[in-house]
């Protein structure tokens, strides 16, 4: 990381050491919002930011995200996180406390096409994309000049689907030595083992070159220029062990029309692919998604 952006994550820490966010998905009954504003309150804590939602009024799912500050909070959280178990478990919650402080560590898993790495990268460049990223993955060589010049350490695992298990080992030793937070798989194309997404459940962000399910597999620009598709798109979606099954965490289209071969639809959907991965990315790493069953909340 250079000198600049060093200074940036910094003053990003030092500007939101006090703030937290609060993630809760519990049954829905009355006093859940009216407990967490109170408990806070008396923690001396400041509510800046409260999004809820309500599957349904007459007993569903309650889902909310809270951002809040409070003075000192680094030398209170264990003490805050202690003291709140009494009304997570009063209403039965699933509840996540995260530090804005704590900026989170992301690994990006990269082949051969590296729009969606270059989308990152600039973002995180730019200040816009707030990660620490310790290293970038890749079973080629294609990635390692763009991601070594910004002092980004790039391994290159060659990877097949022979010696997939000695592949994974290696990669989930790595992401343990850099305790990474989020993994992105910015068009890596290898398919993941049920051990390797269980031991990274609800942490591995794909992106998918359609609305899936639609034109699932290789090929797909020619396949829908063959079609006559007239929109075209790209869905972003946590990874599970059903292949492009996960739970999707933001899409997008554009429009194509009969001029367009399959080239010019290849290069438009890679600029769709490029934003709607690094939004979902965003959102992950701002503590904006709760996964319920195979869908996602994004506050």
């Amino acid at each position: 990381m250079t000198d600049t952006l060093q200074t940036k994550r910094s003053a990003f820490r030092e500007q939101h050491k006090n703030k937290a966010r609060l993630l809760i998905h519990c049954p829905d009954q009355p006093g859940i919002v009216s407990a967490v504003s109170e408990f806070l309150y008396q923690q001396g804590a400041n509510i800046i930011e409260s999004n809820q939602y309500t599957t349904d009024p007459a007993g569903g799912e309650f889902f909310m995200r809270l951002v809040f500050e409070a003075e000192q909070l680094p030398a209170i959280k264990e003490e805050l996180e202690k003291n709140f178990q009494a009304i997570a478990q009063s209403f039965q919650m699933d509840w996540r406390l995260s530090y804005v402080y704590q900026i989170k560590r992301m690994a990006i898993f990269v082949s051969k096409e590296l729009h969606c790495l270059r989308e990152l990268l600039w973002e995180w460049q730019s200040g816009d994309l707030i990660a620490d990223i310790p290293l970038v993955i890749s079973n080629h060589e294609d990635a390692r000049e763009i991601v070594e010049s910004l002092g980004i350490p790039f391994y290159h695992i060659p990877a097949n689907k022979d010696i997939r298990k000695q592949v994974e080992a290696k990669q989930l030793e790595l992401l343990k030595e850099f305790d990474i937070d989020v993994i992105v798989l910015a068009r890596y194309m290898q398919i993941l083992t049920p051990d390797f997404v269980a031991a990274n459940r609800n942490k591995i962000i794909n992106i998918h070159h359609s609305f899936l399910p639609a034109f699932v597999g290789a090929n797909p620009y020619e396949r829908a220029y063959q079609r006559g598709v007239k929109l075209i798109g790209a869905t972003s979606h946590f990874v599970t062990d059903e292949l492009d099954e996960g739970p999707i965490i933001e899409q997008d289209i554009s429009r194509v029309d009969h001029r367009d071969n399959s080239q010019a639809m290849k290069k438009i959907g890679q600029s769709i692919e490029r934003s709607v991965l690094a939004r979902a990315v965003k959102w992950q790493l701002e503590d904006r998604i709760i996964v319920h069953q195979n869908k996602t909340i994004v506050f």
